[in-house]
């Protein structure tokens, strides 16, 4: 079955585009967010725990970009576990990615809001927020080959950014401050830092999370089985490598704990090297913005695809479906994700909850969904290999089956442990999945047809 012109994205990006959008989907999680997990796990558990997940993420790229080159379809994995999985398959994955990228803009709007009030005290961060959402909105309707470049463009200038920071407090790292009370507030390890390497396991996850965000955009690739393996292959070892960075020079500059918990960590720790007053810090907070910026804006443009997608396959109301007819882009389901988002930021009756902050919880609620669906994806993997073994892989798996196994099983450990450690937030979690369940069960009407058509474009 054929795809209306009404529902069809058009294939425009470029490789370095995809790069672009691989990176900057994930790079606010280098500028805030990670430092929550040396609350739990102190500096030297928390290593421990980001590489681990640093592990399970390149493992999972690399077995990801099978089904992305294989089946480049705008729904991403949720089209993927339909696949193998059928329509149940599908919601669960569909709906978990949902979560994902519904649930990390608010984060990221807040964290915009911190880093904008460093400068103007008078500012609210929320209302700051807010207003992110709708001018990144508005440039996403706009259109996609707009919102890309500009997306590769905030990106470049945040790598720069995070480079000069690390130059910046380089002088003033201390192995000695980095390794002090590292082990869970503890001199030395224990079996309660045992405990909050486990429980910092979300904030690790935050480093990487989103980058599988591409997938979304594959439908709009120009050539996606020859792009898309290099922009995920080279965004991911980007990301490692600053992720790691940034996380060790940060820790090294005074005292650490000063960092956690809060939604500025690298102003806070230049300050400790260059003084409030320091051009350079001005300078951080300003081109910092950029970092957060680019993750926001590339999310965003990743929850809409995800929300046209499900619309388009019958998962979700058929209206947010719909392609604007000037700018071609999915107008509807770009604001329907905002309303979500700006929701979640004005919920104050959240900051308590668990105990926890609200951008944590935030943050935990969208690793929730990321778990589930990297879960799926590579169940996924592993079913079509066996149930589909024609279908046109033009990159494989390395190290089949061990990376793809590896990956599963640590996104296992790592759901498992989540769940251990975030008992309310999961039953949050699980009841969103069942009641979007019965509502789809009662109100979708799924057209695989028009699913198998594009997947298969």
């Amino acid at each position: 079955m054929s795809i209306s012109p009404s529902s069809a994205l058009k294939p425009t990006l470029s490789t370095l585009q995809l790069w672009g959008i691989a990176v900057g989907l994930v790079i606010s999680g280098e500028y805030f967010g990670w430092s929550y997990g040396w609350a739990s796990a102190g500096t030297l558990g928390f290593l421990v725990t980001a590489l681990f997940v640093a592990a399970m993420y390149t493992t999972f790229i690399f077995s990801f970009t099978e089904l992305t080159t294989s089946i480049p379809h705008a729904g991403g994995p949720f089209e993927y576990s339909r696949r193998a999985f059928g329509p149940v398959g599908g919601y669960l994955a569909g709906a978990a990615t949902l979560i994902e990228f519904v649930f990390a803009p608010p984060a990221i709007a807040l964290a915009i809001g911190a880093y904008l009030n460093v400068q103007f005290p008078e500012l609210n961060p929320k209302t700051t927020a807010m207003g992110a959402y709708l001018i990144f909105m508005t440039l996403n309707i706009v259109g996609v080959q707009i919102a890309a470049t500009f997306e590769l463009l905030v990106t470049l200038l945040a790598i720069v950014e995070l480079l000069v920071f690390m130059g910046v407090v380089a002088p003033g790292f201390s192995l000695t401050n980095f390794v002090a009370h590292g082990w869970a507030g503890q001199q030395s390890f224990s079996l309660g830092t045992l405990h909050g390497i486990f429980a910092a396991i979300p904030f690790a996850i935050w480093f990487f999370l989103a980058i599988e965000g591409v997938a979304m955009a594959a439908e709009e690739a120009r050539n996606p089985r020859r792009s898309i393996p290099v922009a995920y292959i080279a965004g991911i070892l980007t990301l490692v490598v600053l992720a790691l960075g940034v996380m060790v020079f940060a820790g090294g500059v005074g005292d650490w704990r000063q960092l956690a918990n809060i939604n500025d960590p690298l102003p806070q720790a230049m300050k400790t090297i260059v003084g409030e007053s320091s051009g350079w810090l001005h300078m951080l907070v300003w081109l910092g913005l950029f970092g957060l910026i680019a993750s926001f804006h590339g999310i965003i443009l990743g929850y809409s695809r995800q929300i046209f997608a499900l619309a388009r396959a019958g998962y979700l109301p058929r209206f947010l479906a719909a392609v604007h007819p000037r700018f071609g882009t999915p107008h509807r389901a770009i604001l329907a994700g905002g309303v979500v988002g700006i929701a979640a930021i004005f919920s104050d009756e959240l900051v308590s909850f668990g105990g926890q902050t609200l951008t944590a919880n935030i943050v935990t609620m969208a690793v929730f969904g990321a778990i589930v669906m990297y879960i799926l994806s590579m169940a996924a993997l592993f079913r079509l290999r066996r149930t589909q073994p024609e279908l046109a892989r033009s990159f494989r798996a390395p190290c089949f089956p061990w990376f793809p196994g590896f990956a599963l099983v640590s996104a296992v450990i790592c759901l498992v442990t989540m769940t251990w450690f975030n008992p309310l937030l999961a039953c949050l979690f699980a009841a969103i999945l069942v009641l979007g369940y019965v509502a789809f069960q009662r109100l979708g009407k799924p057209e695989a047809d028009v699913v198998a058509a594009v997947g298969e474009s």
